[in-house]
């Protein structure tokens, strides 16, 4: 796997020829196809399953929150050779996702609407769904893009580990839609819009980190927290909310902690 991987990085490194932004798009549409792929599955399901669903998202949670560190915050102390700036980040990061959730109406697939309570009747439950797994991919394409400006190997790896925990997320978006609506193939083609914006954040986050480099271990610092919030602020409330299949909500989300670490200490 480790020889796959390395081999497949190398190619798209090489493929860039030293274009940040170049490389940004191959791990851009890397993420996407992956959420489109999770998308696509939602065609062969008739129901959607909370147990599911919880488990899919506990996964995704794991890999998050080692990428979190592991790819983003500990190489931004690194980098910087101090604390201060990257959590500065941090705090940042915290706190823009918090307005963004706080003023942009979603809907959670088991906590339900969350947001302005005016805007609860004038949009779509499948608007709200949408606007979710935006929120949730605006941070992880920032933390592709600022990781490919960081370094490049390790910008594909956590392209990697993003991209692996965005297949149950595309299936997770694309099936309560798909129900909703009755439409499978809307549902498969708002999965693939919501993979177009973390494409967009990845290219947004490498051009700008590429040519402000002494702004990154703000931005690793940022796009780590931002994924932090995301993860312990909507994720895991989420999935532990209807207090049902714990065990197996706890297990998968180790094996997604342990998936990521595993990739990080064996593919660098």
């Amino acid at each position: 796997m480790k020889s796959i991987f390395s081999g497949f990085s190398d190619f798209l490194i090489n493929l860039s020829g030293g274009n940040t932004a170049l490389l940004a798009v191959f791990a851009g549409i890397i993420v996407m196809l992956l959420t489109s792929l999770g998308a696509f599955l939602a065609i062969f399901s008739k129901r959607t399953s909370n147990k599911g669903t919880e488990v899919s998202l506990a996964f995704a949670a794991g890999v998050m929150i080692v990428a979190s560190f592991t790819s983003l915050i500990l190489p931004g102390i690194e980098y910087a050779g101090k604390f201060y700036p990257v959590a500065l980040g941090i705090i940042l990061g915290i706190f823009i996702v918090y307005l963004i959730e706080k003023n942009v109406p979603h809907e959670h697939i088991i906590k339900g609407f969350e947001g302005n309570e005016e805007y609860k009747s004038k949009i779509k439950t499948a608007w709200l769904l949408v606007l979710t797994v935006v929120i949730h991919n605006l941070p992880e394409g920032l933390a592709v893009g600022t990781a490919v400006a960081f370094d490049p190997k390790l910008g594909m790896l956590t392209t990697l580990a993003i991209g692996i925990q965005d297949i149950p997320e595309g299936t997770v978006v694309a099936l309560p839609l798909a129900i909703i609506t009755g439409k499978r193939l809307k549902a498969i083609v708002f999965g693939v819009l919501s993979g177009f914006s973390e494409l967009v954040m990845v290219v947004a986050g490498a051009v700008f980190f590429k040519y402000f480099s002494l702004l990154l271990p703000y931005g690793l610092g940022f796009a780590g927290g931002a994924m932090l919030y995301v993860t312990i602020k909507e994720m895991i409330p989420e999935i532990y909310k209807e207090q049902e299949n714990e065990i197996l909500i706890t297990l998968s989300f180790f094996v997604g902690f342990f998936v990521m670490l595993f990739l990080d200490s064996s593919l660098m």
